[in-house]
């Protein structure tokens, strides 16, 4: 970890009690996690999208209304990554009267969505769940500052991050991504130098869980300009402008689980949509539903829609040659989870379907609990769609994972 992360660490420590008036619990794990290529090689030649070891160390101290929590990983990596360690999350919690704090590397997650992102503006890390890695790393941590206030009209949550953190995509040494300008070898990323914010607003509503979202930072994922001249010689990479208005309600409705989520996702720096470098503004609506039919089987259903504004414009500004996404886009996804054996075996299966454009991601698998500390997995990431969709571009990166970990 670089000298700022163990700063931030050991400041974290100076925060809480010292060990002698605190409960301090230490637990971690040691796992293996491999995934291999059924459909060919990646493009650096090898065949294997992760191969390593990891072993994960967490601190937890609780002394009166201080919490601290720390939590380490460090990785022998066979492909050759040159990062074999992260602090996957260091924060400080404070317990008020009706209100609390959280202060340094956590992770935030909001809205309903399953592997569906709506108001979850936070990062994650996509090539994690391609590579068929343990579904927690899908989620990165972000430093900031979080501060709840509990009076009886509301729950507030007020997020500040002082610096930008972008999601992680996949590796194109690994993945086979399309590029629509492959010949141009000169790139860069700028990320934002400056910080991002967001507020949550719940509370019960007739016994529906009821929020309200905003935030104001910037798109996750880079944007991609290319340099000036009908033949440019440099890409750059950058993060544009991005709020985000939302809310969401959840509740009971017959035999099931309804939810409902909405956004708008206002793209400030191409507001006109005649940027073809800056993804439009959009409106995205997310319907969910769960039931349980039967004992140890759980069915979860959902339908993702997303509006492009602007798209006359978006279609006239676009470059010759770049594939062109359309004004509405519809998916729908399903989840089947059933457990058997006194439920130390769960059979998995995720399926998400794009009815607009064939995007097509099929992610099974099988868990086994050996032992209460000992448990493994065998699952795969299936891809399909055109070349340059999400999943399409990843036809050729189909591949199987296994997963074993013993935790203490």
């Amino acid at each position: 970890m670089r000298p700022a992360t163990w700063f931030a660490v050991v400041l974290l420590g100076a925060l809480v009690p010292p060990a002698g008036r605190a409960e301090v619990t230490v637990s971690g794990f040691l796992q293996q996690n491999s995934a291999f290529n059924t459909a060919g090689a990646n493009p650096d030649g090898r065949h294997q999208k992760w191969l390593e070891e990891r072993a994960q160390l967490r601190l937890d101290a609780t002394g009166g209304r201080w919490r601290l929590l720390a939590k380490g990983d460090v990785a022998y990596d066979h492909l050759g990554r040159q990062r074999q360690s992260e602090l996957r999350e260091a924060y400080v919690d404070y317990t008020g009267g009706q209100w609390d704090m959280r202060l340094g590397r956590q992770v935030i997650t909001w809205g309903l969505g399953d592997l569906v992102f709506v108001n979850d503006v936070f990062p994650k890390d996509h090539e994690a769940l391609f590579a068929g890695r343990p579904l927690e790393y899908l989620k990165r941590g972000v430093d900031a500052g979080k501060l709840g206030f509990y009076p009886q009209l509301a729950s507030f949550e007020l997020v500040v991050a002082p610096r930008f953190r972008p999601s992680n995509v996949p590796d194109a040494r690994r993945f086979h991504l399309f590029d629509p300008m492959p010949a141009v070898s000169q790139r860069e990323s700028v990320t934002p130098d400056e910080g991002e914010a967001g507020l949550r607003i719940y509370r019960d509503i007739a016994g529906y869980d009821a929020a309200l979202y905003l935030y104001r930072g910037f798109h996750r994922t880079p944007s991609m300009r290319p340099g000036s001249g009908t033949s440019p010689s440099r890409i750059t990479f950058f993060y544009p402008g991005l709020s985000v208005y939302g809310a969401s309600v959840s509740g009971r409705a017959g035999e099931g689980v309804l939810s409902i989520e909405a956004a708008y996702h206002d793209s400030r720096d191409d507001r006109a949509g005649r940027d073809p470098a800056v993804p439009n503004s959009q409106a995205r609506l997310l319907l969910g539903y769960q039931v349980q039919p039967l004992e140890d089987l759980s069915l979860g259903f959902q339908y993702y829609g997303e509006h492009m504004r602007k798209h006359a414009a978006y279609r006239a500004a676009l470059p010759a040659g770049f594939p062109v996404d359309r004004r509405w886009s519809h998916t729908v996804t399903a989840r089947l989870t059933q457990l058997f054996f006194h439920q130390t075996l769960r059979l998995s299966i995720y399926a998400s379907y794009n009815t607009t454009n064939g995007d097509r991601f099929v992610n099974p698998e099988l868990r086994y609990s050996f032992t209460d500390k000992v448990w493994g997995a065998v699952g795969a990431n299936v891809f399909a769609g055109e070349r340059w969709g999400q999943f399409g571009q990843l036809a050729r990166d189909d591949n199987v994972y296994l997963q074993v970990r013993y935790e203490f």
